[in-house]
């Protein structure tokens, strides 16, 4: 695994992800988390990941003239998503005219109890970017 050019690949992944493609913030931030300690399965992940870019590369972000002008929000969380440290992942992404203008994706800082609290913190992390824009 010593040859496998697995941390090149995965800084080359967020930069595509912090630039141009949101739709993949999810699967970046759980392969950065194994940079030091990765095994096959993570530069499998990896390669698939290439490929599903390699397919869809005219997927792009696009904003549409609009009279109205909202910012809508959505965030969500997993329970327990790290079966190391036992901390769920949050998510939020707001749009504006169609297209991404906010996105993050983090492990939660507290270890929640319940998936209604993975999802409160979740929520309030979105709330406090969302008051932001």
């Amino acid at each position: 695994m010593d040859k496998i050019p697995y941390a090149s690949a995965v800084w080359n992944l967020m930069y595509a992800q912090v630039c141009t493609r949101p739709d993949i913030t999810y699967i970046v931030g759980m392969l950065s988390r194994y940079l030091s300690n990765l095994g096959i399965d993570h530069w499998k992940a990896v390669k698939r990941v290439m490929r599903y870019l390699k397919r869809t590369r005219d997927f792009m972000l696009t904003y549409h003239r609009s009279d109205h002008l909202e910012i809508v929000g959505y965030s969500d969380s997993d329970f327990v998503g790290c079966l190391d440290s036992r901390r769920s992942t949050s998510g939020h992404i707001f749009m504006l005219a169609g297209g991404a203008i906010s996105w993050k994706n983090v492990k939660q800082s507290l270890i929640a109890s319940s998936t209604m609290e993975a999802e409160f913190i979740a929520c309030y992390e979105a709330s406090n970017q969302g008051i932001w824009l």
